[in-house]
């Protein structure tokens, strides 16, 4: 018998809980080419507003968003919707970039 998976809702519910929104936070919302709502959110505040909007185009140009279906190599499993984990660098800063369907969130290391 197959074990139930999480449903995509299930995996960003929980990822939210453990990982929520800070008060200090930045949020910039973007539309894609498609006219969906997307978002960037920098979790750390460090980075200057200016800075996330241009990533957050970036993100947009390269379809970033939006349902995939992603397998770790040598995988046999693929998950739809799995967020893609990454990394950007500011300045002389690294951070992890976490890149949901709709939703990219910039936290530390």
């Amino acid at each position: 018998m197959v074990p139930d998976m999480p449903s995509l809702a299930d995996s960003v519910r929980r990822f939210d809980e453990q990982n929520p929104i800070d008060a200090n936070a930045i949020i910039v919302d973007g539309v894609m080419s498609n006219g969906h709502a997307c978002r960037l959110v920098d979790n750390t505040g460090d980075i200057d507003r200016q800075t996330l909007e241009e990533l957050l185009q970036v993100l947009i140009l390269e379809r970033r968003f939006g349902g995939a279906g992603l397998s770790p190599v040598g995988g046999d499993t693929v998950t739809i919707g799995a967020p893609q984990y990454g990394h950007v660098q500011v300045g002389e800063t690294l951070y992890r970039l976490l890149v949901f369907p709709y939703e990219a969130r910039i936290v530390r290391f």
